[in-house]
C-alpha cells in the first residue's frame, strides 16, 4: 500500500489505462462506465503529476468523482447516440441467389413450402406464381424465402 501513495499519479493513470483497456477491448464500449472512470483516473494522475493538484488519497478520490460526472454528463448524449446507430442492410450471401423449380403456387399469403437443407421454408411472392416456374430467392427472413420468377 505504501508503494502506492508513494507513486500514486503514477498508479491512478495505470489504472485508468488499465480501465480503458477493458472497456474498448473486452466490453467492446458497451458500458461506458469503465470509460468514464478510466478517463478520470487518467486525467487525474496526469494532473497531480504535473502538480496541478495534490498528491493525496483524498484529493484523488474528489478528484475522481468530480471529473467522472462531468465526463458522464458531457459525453452520454453523443456516445449514445453513437452507440445506437446501427447500419441495417440485408446480408447478402449464396443462399439469396438459390435457383429452383416450383413444385406449388406461390402467392404473398405464403401457403406454400421448399425443401431446403432439411428445414420446410415457406415460400411468398409478391406477384402470383404458378408451379412449374423457376424462381430466385431475393430475399430471406425467418423461415421464410421471397422468390421472384426468372
Amino acid at each position: 500500500m505504501e508503494f502506492i501513495t508513494q507513486n500514486l499519479p503514477q498508479t491512478l493513470m495505470v489504472l485508468g489505462v488499465l480501465a480503458l483497456i477493458i472497456e474498448v477491448a473486452v466490453l467492446g464500449l458497451s458500458t461506458f462506465i469503465l470509460l468514464f472512470f478510466g478517463l478520470s483516473l487518467f486525467i487525474t494522475g496526469l494532473l497531480m503529476s504535473m502538480g496541478i493538484l495534490a498528491d493525496s488519497m483524498t484529493t484523488a478520490l474528489w478528484s475522481n468523482t468530480l471529473i467522472t460526472a462531468a465526463i458522464s454528463i458531457l459525453l452520454w448524449k453523443p456516445l449514445k447516440r453513437i452507440q445506437n446507430n446501427v447500419e441495417r442492410k440485408p446480408v447478402n450471401s449464396d443462399f439469396a441467389e438459390l435457383t429452383f423449380v416450383l413444385n406449388q403456387d406461390v402467392t404473398i399469403e405464403g401457403l406454400s413450402t421448399h425443401q431446403y437443407s432439411g428445414i420446410s421454408w415457406q415460400l411468398k411472392s409478391k406477384q402470383p406464381i404458378s408451379a412449374g416456374t423457376q424462381v430466385k430467392v431475393t430475399k430471406k427472413e425467418v423461415g421464410v424465402m421471397w422468390v421472384q420468377s426468372i
